[in-house]
């Protein structure tokens, strides 16, 4: 098959890898790669590069977008002319970045939103703090700095961090203040096409702080536990009421919704995902049975594959070096150095990675050989799979302490510990209730 991926990040690089190894043609459009300040070099000497996806697209037999941010206008006519799109359409990727847009979807299916407010200037969003004297969740829409994602823990922490972020010229479009909302997180995602929902809904419990026990900056996602199950109690109450509206809206690929789980059991959405998540694809790759890229065509043009292994569960963990999360480096500060140890398998996921060269040992000789090597801070993700949390967890640190990396590389050590503790009460309202955590 033939695949034209646009990637507006790089995100992409696992899958695209495993196409190739599993013999399809792949062209890859990376808008990253014509910076002029940092030019990114993800792929290289992986895979090719097109400079531009109107050249391709009527070459392909599948086109996939990795995110919603860049050329989806383009998604739109090309499905309107028969080409099999994984993509949002230009209405339905605003579920994600207007997330004001998101909670009135969700409001006129019928779900239940959290009280929430947006916001265009910082003093005004002082003043309603200020006003409200109640704890808030600040979130940004759009692909904005995830470290505007904030959960006070009173309205003089949240007024502070308005300050700050007002100060360091932080804003870049609208954001959001939820009231503040005790619970358990958890999401659920599915693949949506032409035929409705494929069979399998993905569970999924981040974990979005950069250190062990939730602490630290926001990060986006430091590795997640992920599982596909048949029935998903989270899934009847988020996502089925909006299936009448991703059809209506031609919505072809991964939506998810994430929740605070309250005690009563009420479901609170915080946000859609209108893409495939990241790092949350790269971990559903080795729940997906057979050839990673045949299952997407056929849901682009209204099949369910049913590849989808159920109820297995996945951990994976993702490897970063300095100085993420912020990334002010220069690209050449992260690029070229050496991940021992990699190769392409069910359990290691490239991220930020080229082929380059570096020092290796060989008939009792060290010589520069070519190598995996990094292409920036989010260098890859580890995973590992079993019938257990706990056992899926070994697995992916396993495969982890196999890597060697130097340039002090980092990573969580603590994916899925708390759900331990959360899986009983997430079971005693009636959710995951045959999840397995020892």
């Amino acid at each position: 098959m033939k695949i034209l991926i646009i990637d507006a990040s790089g995100a992409s690089l696992d899958w695209t890898m495993r196409c190739l190894k599993d013999g399809h043609q792949v062209k890859w459009y990376l808008p990253a790669m014509k910076s002029k300040l940092m030019p990114c070099k993800i792929g290289k000497g992986l895979v090719e590069i097109v400079n531009d996806p109107r050249d391709w697209y009527r070459w392909a037999d599948l086109i996939f977008y990795t995110d919603n941010t860049k050329w989806i206008e383009y998604a739109d006519i090309w499905r309107s002319q028969g080409w099999p799109v994984i993509s949002p359409s230009a209405i339905t990727r605003e579920w994600e970045l207007d997330r004001d847009l998101g909670q009135t979807i969700l409001k006129k299916a019928g779900v239940k939103t959290i009280p929430g407010k947006g916001f265009n200037d910082y003093d005004t969003a002082i003043n309603y703090v200020k006003k409200e004297m109640k704890r808030f969740v600040s979130k940004p829409s759009g692909d904005a700095d995830k470290a505007l994602s904030y959960v006070s823990k009173s309205p003089a922490d949240m007024v502070y961090m308005l300050q700050r972020w007002k100060k360091t010229n932080k804003l870049k479009r609208e954001f959001i203040l939820q009231s503040f909302c005790p619970g358990v997180e958890m999401a659920v995602g599915g693949w949506f096409g032409p035929g409705g929902f494929n069979e399998g809904w993905c569970e999924n419990w981040e974990f979005k702080k950069l250190m062990n026990d939730d602490l630290g900056v926001a990060t986006g996602e430091q590795g997640t536990v992920v599982r596909y199950t048949k029935k998903s109690l989270l899934a009847d109450k988020v996502l089925r009421p909006v299936e009448e509206a991703l059809a209506k809206e031609n919505y072809v690929g991964y939506v998810d919704v994430n929740c605070i789980i309250s005690e009563d059991g009420t479901p609170w959405p915080l946000e859609f995902t209108m893409r495939p998540g990241w790092p949350l694809f790269n971990i559903q790759q080795p729940l997906h049975i057979g050839d990673p890229a045949e299952w997407l065509y056929d849901l682009a043009v209204g099949r369910d594959a049913k590849n989808f292994k159920i109820n297995e569960i996945a951990v994976g963990v993702v490897l970063s070096i300095p100085d993420y999360p912020y990334s002010q480096l220069t690209r050449r500060e992260v690029q070229g150095i050496p991940v021992y140890g990699f190769e392409l398998n069910e359990d290691i996921h490239p991220c930020e990675m080229m082929m380059g060269v570096a020092p290796q040992e060989k008939d009792g000789k060290i010589l520069d050989l070519p190598c995996m090597v990094t292409a920036g801070d989010y260098v890859l993700v580890t995973t590992g799979t079993s019938s257990t949390i706990s056992s899926a967890k070994k697995k992916a640190y396993a495969t982890m302490k196999k890597l060697q990396v130097p340039n002090s590389p980092m990573y969580r050590t603590d994916i899925g510990s708390r759900l331990k503790k959360q899986l009983p009460e997430l079971q005693a309202m009636g959710y995951a209730k045959d999840l397995i955590y020892q």
